[in-house]
């Protein structure tokens, strides 16, 4: 008699199952672990470099607190001594009124003086430490009061200027403040076109708040230019103080805002001054 014979069923122990549990539970608590460590090392390195941001910031804004305390004090001493020079100077050229070749130098020593009074101005500027006394104004007649102070230069430099501001668009911001942002913008844009070109200041609103940008078509800026351009006393320009845009990014600052610059892919640079909704909000 044949008898049927049936195959032992494969041997399993009993906890293996659970075994596999536990070993499937352990990979994805590493695959986990393994995902949080990278998260948490990606954040230490973005803290860091923030960290090293902050404080190069700080021991920048520390070096200019030093120097404008010392510049300020060198400014009001030179000023209180311009003061009788200037006076001295206008009584000199009363007295020699009858002579064309003195007359020639005092042309001469007065081009001195006053492109030391302007070195003492932008000294001044630079070490104002008021806060900005905010008011809401057109912008386009501000741009339009300054490109008036200009025309004179802008028309012995064949300069050719092009506004696209809304007559509507208003700002808030300190009136003052903002024209002699304005003004450096487009004296430094005037020095970079010597030899004529095209100055072009357009304005427009956004969610950041108000920008105003000056544009023009001379050489443009180096890279070590445009990572300088705001520093204290740093400029490209024979006889320049190296202040102008330093100026204008201590006027953004205290607004909230900020001032950029760059090299324009078709020629000239381009500076982008924002002054943020905070400001505004603040004032209203």
């Amino acid at each position: 008699m044949n008898e049927d014979h049936v195959l032992p069923e494969p041997f399993t122990p009993a906890g293996s199952a659970d075994l596999e549990t536990v070993l499937a539970a352990w990979q994805e608590a590493t695959v986990r672990l393994e995902q949080t460590h990278e998260a948490l090392r990606a954040e230490v390195r973005r803290l860091t470099d923030e960290l090293e941001v902050k404080n190069r910031e700080l021991a920048r804004k520390n070096r200019l607190a030093d120097l404008g305390q010392m510049a300020s004090h060198i400014a009001h001493e030179v000023r209180n001594n311009l003061v009788p020079v200037a006076l001295y100077l206008g009584l000199l050229r009363r007295r020699i009124s009858e002579d064309p070749g003195s007359l020639e130098v005092l042309d001469k020593i007065e081009a001195g003086f006053a492109a030391l009074d302007v070195t003492v101005n932008d000294l001044l500027h630079f070490t104002s430490d008021r806060d900005p006394r905010l008011h809401v104004f057109p912008l386009a007649k501000l741009i339009e009061d300054v490109r008036v102070t200009l025309d004179p230069q802008l028309s012995a430099q064949s300069i050719e200027t092009v506004t696209e501001i809304d007559d509507d668009l208003c700002v808030t911001a300190d009136r003052d403040m903002l024209r002699r942002a304005v003004l450096n913008l487009m004296l430094n844009a005037v020095d970079a076109m010597p030899e004529g070109g095209v100055l072009t200041v357009s304005a427009s609103s956004h969610s950041h708040g108000i920008e105003v940008k000056v544009a023009d078509t001379g050489e443009g800026m180096s890279e070590e230019d445009a990572r300088r351009i705001f520093e204290p006393f740093y400029t490209t320009k024979q006889g320049g103080t190296g202040l102008g845009l330093a100026i204008v990014y201590r006027i953004a600052e205290v607004h909230g805002g900020r001032i950029t610059g760059e090299s324009r892919p078709d020629g000239g640079a381009l500076f982008t001054l924002t002054i943020p909704p905070p400001a505004q909000k603040a004032a209203a």
